[in-house]
């Protein structure tokens, strides 16, 4: 079959639809540190005037700056879609409410505000339930807006009919059922402080049918009643002199950076920590890009598939400096054998995480931001007092790791296409600059180990709840938040055969994200774990994306409005993805037919210790004890 070139995909893809330009100002800002000012303070005019309750939701959300919400209608939550016909607030027709969700934390991620999400009462509801848990997981701000039976039907099992509220209660920072359309402004204005500071996370708003047709006197900007919440910004002076005199004296230090330090918008004090001490920095999946992975000082990803120097790194540490990370068992592989040697300095602005999963020798309460700065301030002192570490020694032993076992991978026997090269190739040719969303699974690792993370903002993904289903959609809401900036989403066959009906969503809202499919005709991870633990019984992994072709992607993508394209050797990758860059008004679609049997090294199997980081498969590292 030939190829087609890539001006005759953009004129085909031209000549299949007619498309309008995005409505609102989305333009890109960078994420808020948590704590600041309030979205319930973003007013745009003070309003006093006599609305229903679902117009009070509606002009809220314009007061508080929405210039979009995902969302499907339906009978409890229809009241709200009538003043939404109006509105300056752009709404997004999603073809299902997960896809509603992740679009929402894409958004959210990819821009630093918050993601809004409405659904209707009973399915429409539930069906927000894993990407709200998704957001939980990994502190995105997303406020949930779902329709309720009427107050006189609630607790009767009337027609779809959830208890959201209750269902929702341990995935979200916090949720309301609303009692009278007078409290709508404040519950929103609430909703969105709680989402956006702090720790970020999803905030669910359950309405009432009934509350949303009744009467009421809008009246704006509402007060905040939110007794008790009283997020800790600043930490204490005394424990960040610790910290700073600990980091003077440390041999064997490591800067353990998570996500949080992206929430807080702390990445520029964070290169200037890190380069002031001249300490190691590894940085977890959910803080790629939060410092460049072509710094010098960057030793990777920890954790269960990070590099062999950032693993043990973590391992052989005699300090660590945990900024805006949680301890999770997919980094500390084994707990009780993680870090046997290391004091731990814990910095969080959530008081839950510090020692929840390690003890912190020194807990510092606060904001990301705020901590790295102070600590630049006390290490300054240090220094200049004549307290500066020696890391000579510790860089030779992790210069000398990172020489002899480099991220990598060998060609596929069999002569197919290999998942890494694609990706790789992917990253060169795209960009620093470009927003790679991944979903989950062999292929989410591989584009952690082999994409260049330079900046942050530019790597989305579902670290905590491991979402498959996550990508499309996500990256439809990361596109409408930053239309100007390139969207690529990496997704396994397995997980696209999830949400890719947002596809249509995309053709129809003049969305252009582009997908590439690494079609390795499996559920690639399961099957990994099959391979390594089961004695090569692959039971139920199979898909038939390869061997049967169902089904056909490149049908499907034209089937849901996008442009098809499709690759299986290593020398049309380039041409193939230059092809895909080309095209511009349209979703692209890329097929790229690779190797099953390509695993993702390295590797920590789970309930083991880190030292026990297999290179390869059977092959470990040789680690010399007494060096450290």
């Amino acid at each position: 079959m030939t190829r087609p070139t890539p001006e005759t995909l953009a004129n085909s893809a031209r000549r299949a639809r007619t498309v309008t330009e995005p409505s609102g100002d989305a333009d890109h800002t960078s994420a808020p540190r948590s704590g600041a000012v309030p979205a319930a303070q973003a007013v745009r005019q003070p309003a006093s005037a006599q609305v229903s309750g679902a117009g009070s939701l509606v002009r809220s959300l314009e007061a508080l700056d929405v210039d979009v919400v995902f969302g499907i209608p339906g009978g409890a939550i229809l009241p709200a879609y009538d003043p939404l016909y109006d509105s300056t607030v752009r709404h997004i027709l999603v073809r299902h409410e997960q896809g509603a969700g992740h679009a929402a934390t894409g958004y959210a991620q990819a821009t630093g505000r918050v993601g809004v999400c409405i659904a209707t009462s009973g399915p429409g509801a539930t069906n927000l339930v894993t990407p709200i848990a998704d957001a939980y997981m990994d502190s995105v701000p997303i406020v949930a807006i779902t329709g309720q039976v009427a107050r006189p039907s609630i607790g009767t099992d009337a027609f779809q009919e959830a208890d959201i509220q209750g269902i929702t209660l341990p995935i979200t920072k916090h949720n309301f059922l609303v009692q009278t359309p007078e409290e709508i402004p404040r519950v929103l204005a609430e909703a969105f402080h709680l989402a956006s500071t702090g720790r970020p996370g999803p905030v669910l708003v359950d309405i009432p049918k009934d509350v949303l047709q009744a009467s009421t006197t809008f009246s704006w900007p509402p007060t905040l009643d939110l007794p008790g919440y009283r997020p800790t910004l600043h930490p204490h002076g005394k424990q960040i002199r610790e910290a700073a005199r600990l980091m003077a004296a440390a041999r064997r230090p490591v800067l353990y950076v998570g996500g949080g330090v992206l929430k807080a918008g702390a990445t520029e004090g964070l290169r200037r920590l890190a380069e002031l001490t001249n300490i190691p920095v590894v940085t977890t999946l959910m803080a790629l890009g939060a410092f460049p992975d072509s710094h010098r000082q960057h030793l990777g990803m920890p954790g269960m598939h990070g590099t062999v120097a950032a693993v043990y790194g973590l391992q052989k540490a005699d300090l660590i400096v945990a900024l805006g990370a949680r301890f999770d068992d997919r980094v500390t592989g084994q707990l009780d054998s993680f870090a046997p040697d290391a004091t731990v300095v814990h910095a969080d602005i959530d008081p839950a995480e510090i020692g929840k999963n390690r003890h912190a020798d020194v807990p510092i309460v606060g904001d990301a931001r705020h901590v790295i700065d102070e600590l630049v301030t006390a290490v300054t002192t240090e220094q200049k007092a004549g307290q500066r570490a020696d890391l000579a020694d510790w860089w030779t032993q992790l210069d000398d790791l990172r020489e002899r076992y480099p991220l990598g991978y060998e060609e596929p026997s069999d002569g197919t296409l290999s998942p890494q090269y694609v990706i790789k190739r992917l990253g060169e040719i795209a960009g620093p600059d470009a927003i790679y969303v991944a979903g989950v699974g062999q292929h989410q690792m591989w584009a952690s180990q082999f994409i260049s993370y330079e900046k942050p903002g530019t790597w989305l993904n579902s670290g905590g709840l491991g979402t498959m289903g996550y990508a499309v959609p996500a990256a439809m809401g990361a596109k409408v938040g930053r239309p100007d900036a390139v969207v690529w989403a990496v997704d396994g066959d397995g997980c696209f055969q999830m949400t890719n009906q947002e596809l249509a969503t995309c053709a129809l809202e003049n969305i252009p994200v582009k997908i590439a499919v690494i079609n390795n005709g499996n559920l690639g991870m399961v099957r990994q774990w099959q391979t390594l633990f089961y004695g090569e019984r692959y039971s139920n992994t199979e898909l038939g994306t390869h061997k049967h072709r169902i089904p056909d992607f490149l049908k499907l993508a034209e089937a849901l409005g996008c442009v098809g394209l499709r690759c299986e050797n290593a020398d049309d990758v380039d041409k193939t993805i230059e092809a895909a860059m080309a095209i511009n008004d349209a979703p692209v679609v890329v097929d790229f037919v690779v190797g099953k049997d390509a695993m993702v090294w390295p590797m920590v199997a789970a309930g083991t210790s880190n030292d026990e980081i297999m290179f390869a498969r059977g092959v470990r590292p040789a680690f010399d004890e007494d060096e450290v």
